[in-house]
């Protein structure tokens, strides 16, 4: 199997891509607590073209955006969030390497066109054909059915075995006692 790693100042990218309503949130909120029982620290990146808010009209961050600044961070012991105007839709390595640090690996959600490994959430029900293929730089596909394709099958319901594939592909040893 061709291993993927990347250079040690890089944090490694695996996207997470699928037609609407495959599963691709459920499946990452699976294999999270598998990467982190595994000694791995873990960002997400979720891109949505519907655009979000989080920083409700007439709350103190929205009147200080309102009043012209560009960017707010919003603070408290427990989090930390920032607002920032965009005047585009920024890739996912210019993401993590303006605001990801002190993880081990980013799982994206949403960016169906990037360059990056992907697995493919692949449910039957959906009806639907298939979003890439090796020549997107698809590492596999997480299904509920079987298939015939030329990149590893994983059932859909076994995150650990997911998880074990982004291990095996893209990251080494754990460093101990990290935070």
């Amino acid at each position: 199997m061709t291993t993927h790693k990347t250079s040690e100042n890089t944090i490694p990218v695996v996207s997470v891509v699928g037609k609407s309503g495959s599963g691709k949130t459920t499946l990452i909120e699976k294999v999270i607590p598998e990467l982190i029982r595994a000694g791995w620290r873990v960002a997400t990146i979720k891109h949505s073209r519907r655009g979000f808010d989080i920083d409700r009209e007439g709350k103190d961050s929205w009147r200080h955006r309102k009043a012209g600044a560009r960017m707010t961070v919003m603070v408290s012991p427990e989090q930390i969030a920032v607002v920032e105007n965009s005047e585009r839709d920024l890739g996912i390595a210019e993401l993590r390497d303006r605001y990801i640090h002190g993880v081990d690996i980013v799982l994206s959600e949403g960016f169906k066109g990037n360059a990056y490994p992907k697995i493919e959430v692949f449910r039957a029900a959906l009806k639907r054909d298939m979003l890439c293929s090796k020549d997107d730089n698809l590492i596999a596909v997480a299904s509920d059915v079987p298939m015939e394709i030329d990149v590893p099958r994983l059932d859909i319901n076994d995150a650990k075995a997911i998880a074990q594939l982004i291990i095996d592909l893209f990251l080494s040893t754990p460093q101990e006692g990290r935070t």
